[in-house]
């Protein structure tokens, strides 16, 4: 079923960039525009309504930063010498390459799969404000939800606060971050007893206490049920370890090896903070602080460039989930996207409100997931640093899924509805700029996690199933769906079956892509697959299924994936579907966990496809001879079996003129779903 996309076109009269100083200074607009925009009295942990990204939106201790952006990127250390941008550049190499290696240095030495091979993780480098500097990017999602626990460790703590050698870990929702299982942990960096740069690694962790084995507990009541919350807390104080703290922190998790996880966290922030310290000896403080600045403001100009090139209008669009964890249907984030000049406004009123639900994205994560989209749809070589999201102002509104009232239950959100959010984003701007749009969602609803006692070493194990599947990658403009991870999970690392196979007490007995999954399209989606997991000692199964009425969605004409499908299949051959949700289900020795997953949307009208594609795709099982006829208008002939195969073009000529014919007719009075 297609998510409803409605479009006003609205001429409006392109805002022009004047100076580069002042009120008339990009930076300087962008900041008038927040305190025009900002509620009286919001701060940054409450839930305000409207939010601009790179001024005051996100804390007051960053409140002045991009008014001084542009002005200081203008001068470089106490002579006031024009910033060099080649030297802005070499910092800017150097600050990326320290988060990348705060990334691998996590997969070296953390001792749990979800961190040591899954690469769910970002690392980070904000300046002396908490803006995002710099960042190394493992999924996108994260790629702002670890910059709020930094903006609020300095108003919480307050500059005189931090120390030299200070560890600080954060994973409250409600002060930054995703949901609970995402722990920043991050380290400030002074010289000469000046802050200038925090170093910050983000992490999914297997486990944070909470009334259910794995961070999901999509039952939970509030966020007090779903597990141990964070606000900000130092680990370690002035180079010290809190020795009562860590403990606390691995008392409050399941997960045996979690303390090597978090070790290796703490020890990822302080490789950065060292490594931030030696290019800083190297440059100098002025030098690194005009840097942050130059490449701030840059980003910024080329964000608004980039959206100068976007034709001006209002482009509204829903996107829906089939359901809650307890059954609630048809649940919707309604984006209504401005493009005027070089600036962008997404409003999100129109989201549902329903407060009974059990379905919600704290304001931070819904953040992270329109800038991923976002950033999915421009210029990848524009720096990813705060800048870039100067000329985007978000409307959230108070209580609604995408900005819930404190204490709501949020495992779920950076799924559902945080891909929602991203979806809407790309399919209301997929009318106004649809060669850049594929929404960056996965309709596979959760993790199925499977927890129990490992047999083979009598320890509780954690099994949130990162390993080789495919989900619903779809489409995009000159590419077909591809790969066995859809989009939205960005880098995220399959683990190998073998690898978990050896781990844990379970088989993995099947990913076959599935023929006549993928939506039809000029480029058409990843196909889906049928994936089969087995059990070989007794355990617990905690998922909910998604993507039943929903599907992962075409644009530009093309043609939505198909359903997905989840049974329980029982030692004796007994089945058992899951019509949403399956909490605690118990799984016997023997058992098999069969999805059915469906395919990615399609992109453009299938009846441009190239009809050797086509071809191509029946001989590779990703469409059948029928679905080529009837779906792409594709006559074919010859055999599948001895690669005989050909097109018939004389008749896919004349299939293709009578459907297009056919799509002219008078379609009747029902209304489009």
């Amino acid at each position: 079923m297609r998510a409803k996309v409605e479009v006003t076109a609205m001429p409006m009269k392109s805002k022009s960039v004047k100076g580069a100083t002042g009120g008339n200074s990009v930076a300087g607009r962008a900041s008038k525009s927040a305190r025009r925009t900002r509620p009286k009295g919001a701060s940054s942990t409450g839930s305000r309504a409207t939010q601009t990204i790179g001024s005051k939106g996100v804390s007051r201790t960053a409140a002045k930063s991009s008014r001084t952006a542009t002005k200081s990127s203008r001068t470089s250390g106490k002579r006031g010498a024009p910033m060099d941008p080649i030297t802005a550049e070499v910092i800017r190499g150097a600050l990326e390459t320290i988060a990348y290696e705060m990334s691998i240095h996590v997969s070296r030495t953390a001792t749990t799969p979800i961190l040591n091979q899954s690469n769910e993780r970002n690392a980070t480098i904000m300046d002396w404000k908490g803006r995002l500097a710099a960042l190394a990017v493992g999924i996108p999602q994260f790629m702002l939800s670890s910059m709020g626990p930094v903006q609020f460790a300095l108003e919480f703590f307050g500059e005189d606060g931090l120390k030299e050698g200070d560890v600080i870990a954060c994973n409250d929702p409600y002060h930054g971050g995703g949901h609970l299982p995402d722990w920043s942990i991050f380290s400030p960096v002074f010289h000469d007893g000046e802050l200038l740069l925090f170093a910050s690694i983000q992490c999914h962790h297997a486990d944070v206490a909470g009334m259910s084995p794995g961070g999901y507990p999509a039952d939970a009541m509030d966020i007090w049920a779903e597990g141990f919350r964070c606000p900000a807390v130092k680990l370690v104080e002035a180079g010290a370890e809190r020795k009562d703290i860590v403990y606390l922190f691995k008392t409050n998790n399941r997960v045996p090896t979690y303390e090597g996880d978090l070790r290796a966290q703490i020890g990822a922030a302080q490789l950065g903070a060292r490594r931030c310290k030696e290019l800083i000896a190297r440059h100098g403080a002025s030098t690194i602080k005009a840097a942050c600045d130059w490449l701030l403001a840059f980003s910024e100009r080329r964000m608004r460039e980039e959206i100068s090139s976007w034709p001006d209008g209002t482009y509204e669009a829903d996107a829906y989930f089939d359901h809650d964890v307890k059954g609630n249907t048809d649940i919707n984030v309604h984006a209504k996207v401005t493009v005027r000049g070089d600036e962008i406004e997404i409003d999100f009123h129109g989201s549902d409100e329903r407060q009974w639900l059990q379905a919600w994205s704290t304001q931070c994560n819904t953040r992270s997931m329109a800038f991923s989209q976002l950033c999915s749809m421009v210029d990848s070589t524009i720096p990813r640093n705060q800048g870039l999201f100067a000329p985007i102002t978000l409307v959230y509104p108070e209580n609604s899924i995408v900005n819930p009232g404190f204490g709501k239950p949020v495992s779920m959100g950076t799924h559902h509805p945080g891909c929602e959010v991203a979806e809407s984003v790309a399919l209301a701007l997929s009318r106004a700029i649809p060669e850049k749009s594929c929404p960056q969602v996965y309709k596979a609803a959760m993790p199925t996690v499977l927890f129990g006692v490992n047999p083979k070493n009598n320890q509780v194990f954690i099994d949130h199933s990162v390993d080789v599947q495919s989900t619903a990658s779809a489409a995009a403009f000159g590419t077909d769906g591809w790969g066995c991870a859809n989009a939205g999970f960005g880098n995220l690392i399959m683990a190998p079956a073998e690898m978990n196979e050896a781990r844990w007490p379970t088989l993995h007995l099947s990913n076959d892509l599935t023929t006549d999954t993928a939506g039809a399209g000029k480029w058409r989606g990843q196909p889906g697959s049928f994936w089969v997991k087995g059990a070989t000692a007794p355990l617990t199964m905690y998922t909910f299924i998604m993507s039943m009425k929903y599907t992962s969605p075409g644009v530009a004409g093309g043609a939505p994936g198909t359903p997905d499908k989840l049974e329980i299949r029982q030692p004796d051959g007994t089945t058992k579907l899951i019509t949403h949700t399956a909490l605690y289900e118990p799984l016997a020795a023997g058992s098999r966990i069969e999805y059915q997953r469906g395919g990615g949307g399609g992109w453009g009208d299938a009846l441009e496809r190239d009809p050797d594609k086509v071809r191509d795709d029946v001989l590779d099982e990703y469409v059948s001879k029928e679905a080529a006829k009837r779906d792409y208008g594709v006559a074919l002939r010859g055999s599948v079996v001895d690669y005989s195969l050909r097109v018939d073009a004389a008749a896919t000529d004349k299939l293709r003129a009578q459907m297009r014919a056919q799509r002219e007719e008078p379609m009747g009075a029902s209304p489009p779903e």
